[in-house]
C-alpha cells in the first residue's frame, strides 16, 4: 500500500490509500477518484515527506512494545499474586509445618502463604509437599 496526499483543482486537500503508483494512475484516468470536499475528478498528487522507517525508528517501536509487554505482564502479575493473597491463610513464619499437617491430612486442605528458610524448602520439597514461592514484585520492596 502506499499513501498520497492529494489536492484536487479547487485546493481541496486529502489523502489517499493505494495498491500502487499505478492503482493511483488508474483511478484518476477512470474518473474514479473524485475530492471528497467538492467531487472534483481532477486531482493531483501534492508534495509530501517521505515516510521513512529507519532502524533507530525500528528499534524505538519495539522498546515501546517490549514496555508495554513488560507493563501488561507485571498486571497480570500483580492481579494474580492479589487473588493469591486474598484467598489464602497468611501462616507466616508456621509455613513449614502447616504446609506438612495439610499434606499429610492432619489440618484441612485450604491455600497457605508463609514464609520459610531455604533448607526448609528443600525439605518440603524432599517430602513430595507442592509449594511454590509467590514472585517479589518491586512494591514489595518499599
Amino acid at each position: 500500500m502506499i499513501h498520497y496526499a492529494l489536492t484536487c483543482d479547487n485546493g481541496h486537500g486529502f489523502d489517499g490509500w493505494f495498491a500502487g503508483s499505478d492503482d493511483f494512475d488508474r483511478q484518476v484516468e477512470s474518473g474514479f477518484l473524485t475530492c471528497p470536499v467538492c467531487g472534483s475528478a481532477r486531482v493531483e498528487k501534492s508534495l509530501m515527506a517521505p515516510s521513512v522507517s529507519t532502524a533507530r525508528k525500528q528499534e524505538e517501536k519495539q522498546q515501546r512494545l517490549v514496555k508495554k509487554a513488560e507493563r501488561e505482564a507485571a498486571a497480570k502479575l500483580r492481579e494474580a499474586v492479589a487473588a493469591i493473597r486474598a484467598n489464602s491463610e497468611d501462616v507466616g513464619t508456621r509455613f513449614p509445618e502447616e504446609a506438612r499437617k495439610i499434606h499429610y491430612g492432619e489440618a484441612k486442605e485450604r491455600g497457605i502463604i508463609g514464609e520459610a528458610k531455604a533448607d526448609e524448602v528443600r525439605a518440603l520439597i524432599d517430602e513430595g509437599i507442592e509449594i511454590m514461592p509467590l514472585p517479589q514484585l518491586p512494591e514489595d520492596a518499599n
